[in-house]
Formats: C-alpha cells, structure tokens, sequence
C-alpha cells in the first residue's frame, strides 16, 4: 500500500517504482547551501533510509542561500534543524544524523553499511577528496558538487564527469588530485561553465577567499545532483 503522500510519485514511477526507492539508503555529505536542496530531494522521493552528516551551525551569512536557515536558528546545529525538517515530511523515514566532521580516520565507520549512493557537498577540499576516493576505491556510487559560488548564470550549470570539467578551478583542483590517486574518470560531477562573475573578499582570519552567492545557484546545484542520483537508483537494477 503505497503512503499517500507519494501518490503523484507512483502515477509517475508506479508502485514498483515508489517500493525500489522506499528500499535505498542516500548518504548527504554537507547540508549547506547545495546539500540542503540535494536533502529536501531525496526525503520528498521517498528514499527509506537517509544519512546526513555536517559539523556546523547556522551563521546569519548562510541565510540567503541555505534552506534550513532562518534568522530563529542562527548557531543551531544544521543537522539538528535539518533533522526536524526531514521527520515532519516523513515520519517513517529511517533518519540518521551525525554533527562530525569528516576526514580520512572516521569515513570507515561513517560509510560502514555502504550506502546505496553518496552525495557529496563538502566544502573543505580535503575532506571532500578524502571521501570522494573513498567511494570510488569500494565502489560506493557517489555524486559531487564543485564550485557554485561567484556563479550566476543558469544556462552554464553542467552535469558531467570530473574528467570532462572545465573552467571551474575546484573541479581542476579536484581533477588533477584525484588523478594522483589512480582516479581519472568515473565520477559524475555538478560544476558552472561560466566564468566568476565577481572576485572573493579576502578573508580577515587569513583562510580562504570568501565567494560571493546568491540564493538560487547552490539549490539548481543539489538538485541537479538530487535528480541525478534518483534517476540512478530508479532505472538501475
């Protein structure tokens, strides 16, 4: 008996369809600006099982991009928030959540029931290549998110494989990183053709440059990544 709040779902994939979803585990790295709308995707589907990891907390910037942010929750924990979100679209998910950082010590125990897929949203380079080989060394699927920031532009988001990339200097980053690791292809990418559309503000702490965002280029990101990973797990076996 289908739950009638994925009736449109079933007239579109049929009962089978709905069932084949309700049976995987998504695993969301990064609940920030693309992994929040790569989240509202995936539960709104129908996924059974999902995991969402993020170490941080709301800060008042995230709030014109972010979808779990508003100006009641700054300093809250994302996943926190998220979690709350997630249990009142659907209370029968089997929902798990885990404030941690991710590195290269702790990815053996946070992928240990091996996900049917991962999405990738991370945004500290190392954490992301730590766990981006991860997946591709054990053969876990996995979808990345490059760069959406100081992007504006739309008609230049691409899907494609790492291998493919070009323009966006995270993808270059990640591209040639993974290459020191075996790693040429084989890794479905989001990324923007288009050129920055303005510099960074450099950062007064003496990190990384600060991008410019705006609300609606990090969300067509997870969704693209979203829509990517469902379309996998509905036509494959």
């Amino acid at each position: 008996m289908i739950n009638e709040q994925f009736t449109r779902t079933s007239i579109l994939l049929g009962e089978e369809g709905v069932a084949k979803l309700a049976s995987k585990h998504v695993l969301i790295a990064g609940v920030g600006g693309v992994g929040g709308y790569a989240v509202e995707a995936i539960v709104r589907a129908g996924i059974g099982k999902v995991t969402i990891i993020d170490n941080d907390v709301v800060d008042i910037t995230n709030i014109n991009r972010q979808l779990i942010t508003n100006l009641n929750n700054v300093g809250k924990p994302k996943v926190t928030e998220f979690e709350k979100r997630i249990l009142e679209i659907n209370s029968k998910i089997n929902l798990i959540v885990k404030q941690t950082f991710i590195n290269e010590d702790n990815l053996e125990e946070l992928l240990a029931d091996k996900p049917d897929y991962v999405i990738d949203c991370i945004d500290t380079v190392n954490s992301k290549l730590a766990l981006l080989i991860y997946c591709l060394k054990n053969k876990i699927s996995v979808v990345s998110s490059m760069g959406a920031g100081n992007r504006i532009d739309v008609s230049k988001a691409r899907l494609a494989d790492i291998s493919k990339t070009k323009v966006c200097a995270l993808a270059r980053n990640i591209r040639l990183r993974l290459r020191e690791n075996g790693i040429k292809k084989g890794l479905t990418v989001v990324y923007s053709e288009e050129e920055a559309y303005n510099k960074p503000k450099p950062n007064p702490e003496g990190g990384r440059p600060i991008n410019g965002t705006i609300s609606y280029l990090p969300a067509l990101f997870g969704i693209m990544l979203s829509g990517k990973v469902l379309q996998d797990l509905i036509t494959h076996e």
